[in-house]
Formats: C-alpha cells, sequence, structure tokens
C-alpha cells in the first residue's frame, strides 16, 4: 500500500478522512483495459417508471459511482484509537519510530558475551533480558547472556550456546571461528528515532499493531470506520422459527451485519420496520449513520416505499438500478444531510450482489482503503448470461480455475455459502477456459476482514 505524499504526525492532525483519501492509492475499482465514465449527474428519487431498466447504470459504471460518492460528502474528522481497538483502520498519519529499534545493542542468542580472544574466564553472575546494563568485559572475560539481554560494553561477540563449551577449569573455548560482532543487533539496526515505518494510508494488520507497539505507540491516527444502520423491511418475515402460511424467515438480518463488519463498518444497529412508510421515512430522516442499508422495497410493488421516501425527504439518486443480475433493482442515493443510503433488493442473493456493487466500494473511499487490484481467473465451465446485463454467479476456486455453482438465483443463498468469490460474467454468458474478473468474499480472501469488530 502506497501513498502519494507523506505528512508528519503534527501536520496529519489537520487532516480529515477526505485528505487521506488523496493520499492513498486511488479507490476507484474497475477491471483491466475499462476507462472510467464519469458520474452522472444527480437526480431527485422518483417513483420507479416502466423503463427504469433502460435507465439502469451498467455494472462497472455504478461500482465507479459508488466509490466516488462518499468523496463529496460529509467531511469526517480522524480519531486518536489505542492498538488494541484499531486493528483493520487506515492510518492517518504516518507511523514513524519513536525510538531506536532496538534500543540498546542485544543479543540475538543465548550464549556467552565474550571480549577479545579466547578462552574465556566465566563470570558468575549472567545477563538477563529486561535488566539493568551490565558491568563491562574486559579482554579475556565472558559472561552467560540470553537472548534479549543487553550486550555489556567492550563485547566483541556472542558465542552461541551449542558453538562452545567449557573446559575442566571452568575457561570458554569456542568450537568455531568467531566474527566481530557476531550475533549482537546493534542499538537502531531496524531503525532510528523519527523513521518512517509506515506512510499515511497503509492498513492495520496484526503486523501492523506488533510493529506500532514495540515503536513505542500506545494508540495510533486513524480515519474512523463508517457507522452503518441496516433497516430491514418487509411484513413476510419472520425472525425465529420454521417458514409457515406465507411468513419467510429473515436471511439478511442475520447475514448482513457481520458481512458489513467484514468490509471494515461498525454497524450501529439493526431494525425491522416491517412495510411502513412513515417508519422508514422517519428512521431515515433521525439516523446518525454515515450510510443506511435497507433491504426489500426497492422495486415498484404496491408496498415498495423506498423510492417514494426518498422523494419526499429530498435525496439524491446516484445509482437507480444496475444492469446486473440478480441484484438489478439495487439504488445508491445521497440525503440532504450528506448520509448515503444503499438500496438492497429483498432477495438474498440480489441483496449481496448490491452490496458488493454499491456498498462496498462505498465503504472503502468512507474509510480511506484503496481498492484491491483485479483479478481474472479462467472458468472451468460455461456460464450462462443475460442477454445485456452483468451477472455475477458463485464460484469455488481450484487450482488455477474458477468452477461454477448451481443454486445461484437471486432468492437462494446455498451458493454464496459454499463459494469463494463471485465471477463477473459478461452480457452472453462466458464459455469454458474464458477469463472472467472474480470479487473475493471477505472470509474467502487473504485479507483480515472477517475479524474487524
Amino acid at each position: 500500500m502506497t501513498a502519494r505524499s507523506v505528512r508528519t504526525g503534527e501536520d496529519a492532525e489537520d487532516l480529515d478522512v477526505e485528505e487521506v483519501l488523496a493520499l492513498v492509492k486511488d479507490s476507484d475499482h474497475r477491471t483491466p483495459g475499462d476507462s472510467v465514465p464519469a458520474p452522472p449527474s444527480a437526480h431527485h428519487a422518483s417513483p420507479h417508471k416502466s423503463d427504469a431498466h433502460h435507465k439502469a447504470t451498467p455494472w462497472p459504471e455504478a461500482r465507479v459511482i459508488a466509490a466516488r460518492a462518499a468523496r463529496s460528502g460529509e467531511r469526517r474528522p480522524l480519531v486518536s484509537v489505542p492498538l488494541e481497538a484499531s486493528l483493520g483502520l487506515t492510518l492517518a498519519a504516518p507511523l514513524t519510530a519513536l525510538t531506536d529499534l532496538p534500543s540498546f545493542d542485544t543479543s540475538a542468542m543465548d550464549g556467552w558475551a565474550v571480549a577479545g580472544p579466547g578462552p574465556w574466564d566465566v563470570r558468575d553472575e549472567g545477563v538477563l533480558a529486561g535488566h539493568a546494563e551490565p558491568e563491562a568485559l574486559t579482554d579475556g572475560e565472558a559472561v552467560r547472556i540470553a537472548t534479549g539481554a543487553r550486550i555489556p560494553p567492550d563485547t566483541t561477540a556472542v558465542i552461541r550456546s551449542e558453538h562452545g563449551r567449557t573446559d575442566d577449569k571452568g575457561r570458554l573455548h569456542a568450537t568455531r571461528d568467531m566474527q566481530h560482532g557476531q550475533d549482537i543487533r546493534p542499538r537502531g539496526q531496524e531503525c532510528r528515532t523519527g523513521d518512517q515505518l509506515l506512510p499515511v494510508g497503509a492498513l492495520v494488520t496484526p503486523a501492523v499493531l506488533g510493529l506500532a507497539a514495540a515503536a513505542g505507540y500506545d494508540t495510533v491516527t486513524a480515519v474512523p470506520r463508517p457507522r452503518v444502520q441496516v433497516l430491514v423491511l418487509g411484513d413476510e418475515l419472520l425472525t425465529a422459527g420454521r417458514p409457515h402460511d406465507g411468513l419467510i424467515r429473515d436471511a439478511l438480518g442475520p447475514m448482513l451485519p457481520p458481512w458489513l463488519r467484514a468490509l471494515g463498518a461498525e454497524v450501529t444497529s439493526v431494525r425491522r420496520l416491517g412495510d411502513d412508510a412513515k417508519a422508514l421515512r422517519k428512521a431515515i430522516s433521525g439516523s446518525e449513520a454515515d450510510l443506511i442499508v435497507t433491504t426489500g422495497g426497492t422495486a415498484s410493488g404496491p408496498v415498495d416505499h423506498v423510492h417514494p421516501t426518498l422523494e419526499r425527504i429530498g435525496a439524491e439518486l446516484l445509482v437507480d438500478g444496475v444492469k446486473v443480475r440478480p441484484g438489478h433493482p439495487m439504488l445508491l442515493a445521497r440525503t440532504k444531510e450528506n448520509q448515503h443510503l444503499v438500496g438492497l433488493p429483498g432477495n438474498p442473493l440480489a441483496a449481496v450482489s448490491g452490496l458488493l456493487t454499491l456498498a462496498e466500494p462505498l465503504l472503502r473511499t468512507l474509510a480511506a482503503r484503496p481498492a484491491p487490484e483485479p483479478y481474472t481467473l479462467p472458468l472451468q465451465d460455461a456460464a450462462h448470461g443475460h442477454p445485456y446485463d452483468t451477472r455475477l454467479i458463485p464460484v469455488v476456486l481450484r487450482g488455477d480455475s474458477a468452477v461454477p455453482l448451481h443454486y445461484n438465483g437471486p432468492a437462494m443463498l446455498r451458493g454464496i455459502a459454499a463459494a469463494d468469490a463471485l465471477a463477473v460474467v459478461p452480457p452472453g454468458g462466458a464459455r469454458p477456459g474464458q477469463e472472467l474478473e472474480l470479487l473475493d468474499l471477505p472470509w474467502a480472501s487473504a485479507g483480515i476482514g472477517v475479524c474487524f469488530t
């Protein structure tokens, strides 16, 4: 992860999220060779029209619009976060060494610190890690030393335990040739005070936590997690038990919060509103989240209240339908309060499609994280396509190919539950061996997103 420029820690205190974004790799997601379309002018929400599909946004363009949408939103302050709470955040100030590493000459091995040529007389007391600086050695003298302990002044080298022996008189002999300075980690070997260890825009991984701690940090300056509120719509949804009498279990309420956390969000609440237009308007207007995610109600049926509600509150539709299957009635809007709303279709796999098409790029930008590098793999089997739209299908990765899974209808989760990724199938379908772009699922990728809490 790279940055185009670097600020000092003091300067970084004056940055906000939008400025951090300018320092990290461009977050627009695109397939290799694609040109980046300019986002269309936003328009006020209006009831869904019968020709909505013709006005729908192509799938690659929808992802670009979602990634860029947050840049014109409310400027979010940066936060100082304790190390233990910073996993998965983006650094908003360079990680600069607060001390030399190591901060003193250190033994790299268990053994003896020796001075001058051997054999050596061995002191009675050894040197352990965490103790004060030991007395200096004189030529012909040795002392037992532990890994990580401070090197006595005037030490020539450290002899490993397995490379030394003592004779009947207790004198130490080296069993291998000794090199000056061997097995000593000199002060500042890894870094000097003030060295930049990581730039603005670096992702806090477990290794970064360790480095920050070693360098003397208790807190880091970071971009805060985007706050997300989930609104589950639909009178037909059960929260427990088996489906019955026309009622079905709510799959999205349990699935979306951990998925959003895996994408780096802080889920502030999950509310079930049913098909209640007034409750939906009140919930959106009263939300303090950076992103509101709704489930269902994005089409043009008698109880699909998302479009009319957005129109009533004066929201702007940035994306109103996407040319993708499943999930084409998804939408992205911006409220007058500069909050964003992603409307997901109610069918589970269609909702996953909307999550990865619109919510993932938007959250990535809000968190100031760069887009992952696109990658492709050949399909093992043919994949049927839609005549005009992109299709997203669950696949498993087998060696250097992607295997399409069955059970990939809009209402099905069986395929995605077994999948490693979603394959991006172009209009018309794909033949065996054809290279397709893949979208990794958070728990199947090499990232740490699934650990975010």
